[in-house]
């Protein structure tokens, strides 16, 4: 068992699921957000409220941290400027934070949105180059680069998850790039529980028929999703609309972020549904 664990964006939706196994894993769950409270919270679980652009405030809560699983920041498509603090210099914050203090690993939530403008009909691995898709996936490109950096001058391994869609099935695109809560929590636990990791990336996908991401060259990390959205086909397919191959939205694997003008919200055309964990 760990000693202490950071988790960052505690209050999000991917981390209210993530709260209570990270708190069976470790002696000491620290959990953190911008927000003013988690709710209740575990055994071995404090709250403390931080902004991820203040290093300060970080080094102090990464004392004695063994692991930190990075889910704090804006999840949409946004301009510039107000990604700036909270996705950039908040990921170096994180990195630079963790190298101060000794930290063993950064556990990372990326996205798939550093490679959304691949297209949907050929399968990608996680050793293809970058493809944003939106400032927020370079974001995720720039942190991605930010943990190849800690990790070969600094010894800080990272793990960074390529989360596709990580919600209720609800569109044909999610019929391949669906991730369940359930397979959220095994990912985080084997990115967590591995021996080594050095610098490493994998897709944050379920065991889906119809998925495009092959995570073949991190068989090392042991993640074996279980859940497949092909349960969910025959409903979506009832409703769904023509599809059209002229529309990048249905064609790149990013969705709709990858056909939104630049610094427009994603999420604004898409149907998430907020079913946050209760504890």
């Amino acid at each position: 068992m760990l000693t202490k664990i950071v988790l960052t964006g505690a209050a999000g939706r991917l981390g209210s699921y993530l709260r209570e196994p990270l708190n069976q894993l470790t002696e000491q769950l620290i959990s953190t957000d911008i927000n003013d409270d988690v709710g209740k919270l575990y055994s071995k679980e404090t709250f403390i409220k931080a902004n991820l652009e203040d290093l300060p405030a970080l080094e102090e809560i990464f004392k004695g941290a063994e692991m930190i699983v990075h889910f704090g920041a804006i999840v949409d498509e946004a301009p510039f400027e107000m990604l700036l603090g909270p996705n950039f210099i908040g990921a170096y914050n994180v990195w630079e934070a963790a190298k101060k203090n000794d930290v063993k690993r950064v556990i990372y939530a990326s996205s798939i949105h550093a490679v959304g403008m691949y297209p949907t009909n050929e399968t990608i691995g996680v050793n293809v180059l970058h493809r944003p898709d939106t400032f927020y996936g370079l974001a995720k490109c720039f942190a991605e680069d930010l943990g190849r950096m800690y990790w070969e001058k600094c010894g800080i391994e990272s793990v960074c998850l390529r989360i596709a869609s990580c919600a209720q099935v609800n569109s044909t695109r999610s019929l391949s790039s669906w991730l369940s809560y359930d397979d959220l929590i095994h990912l985080v636990t084997r990115a967590i529980d591995s021996p080594t990791t050095e610098f490493s990336i994998i897709y944050g996908v379920s065991n889906n028929d119809r998925a495009t991401l092959s995570n073949d060259e991190v068989t090392f990390l042991g993640y074996k999703p279980k859940d497949n959205a092909e349960v969910f086909a025959k409903n979506i397919f009832a409703t769904a609309a023509p599809s059209d191959p002229y529309d990048i939205s249905q064609t790149r694997v990013g969705g709709p972020f990858a056909s939104v003008p630049l610094g427009e919200s994603g999420l604004a055309r898409m149907t998430i549904v907020d079913d946050k964990k209760k504890n």
